[in-house]
């Protein structure tokens, strides 16, 4: 399969369509989370009154961070190109869809992206699970294998691995996880071009 016959594309959000801003090393010490923990899934363990205090302030930490939000290279672009060749386009973040929206909106992009094809963390389990990336194949009645998870981290890759599509790592040089992807590109420009390939 050619990049260019994919036509049902799903974005990680933060350091792929954006530049990459959370600080996860301070975020883990300002909520009391060991280094090598995961923060999603350490919270999700926390009693539920704890839990609930420490989401709220990453709710609100992550708010800011999503006011500021900067596109990452080439994303503007290839989003537009993408959706001007009327393909489907998704999100799946471990950020909360609301501030998938504000992100979306502060780069420019909301247009582009149907409301209910954003998935954030309390849509679907967090990535690298494959449930959200399976509910917009139910939701656009599509085989995962018609499908491309394109994402700038591991989880991203296992995500699209254990759903069944294709994979694209962006916004790294090099490729540390070659058996987890089928394209790779230094940045989101480079991955328009190979569009045209």
């Amino acid at each position: 399969m050619k990049l260019s016959d994919v036509r049902h594309w799903v974005f990680d959000m933060d350091g792929t369509l954006t530049v990459a801003v959370h600080d996860f090393a301070a975020i883990r010490v300002a909520l009391s989370i060991p280094p090598e923990h995961d923060i999603l899934t350490h919270l999700a363990a926390l009693p539920a009154d704890e839990a609930a205090t420490k989401h709220a302030w990453l709710l609100e930490h992550e708010r800011d961070l999503a006011q500021g939000s900067k596109a990452a290279v080439g994303a503007v672009e290839l989003v537009r190109e993408l959706a001007g060749r009327g393909y489907r386009l998704g999100i799946l973040t471990r950020n909360a869809r609301e501030l998938a929206h504000v992100t979306l909106q502060t780069i420019g992009l909301a247009d582009c992206f149907a409301e209910e094809d954003v998935l954030g963390r309390d849509e679907a389990p967090p990535k690298p699970h494959p449930g959200g990336l399976l509910k917009l194949a139910e939701a656009w009645d599509v085989a995962p294998s018609e499908m491309v998870m394109v994402g700038d981290y591991r989880f991203d890759l296992d995500c699209g691995r254990a759903a069944g599509a294709r994979t694209i790592l962006v916004n790294l040089a090099d490729n540390p996880w070659p058996e987890l992807t089928d394209w790779h590109a230094e940045d989101c420009m480079a991955l328009r071009r190979m569009l045209s390939a």
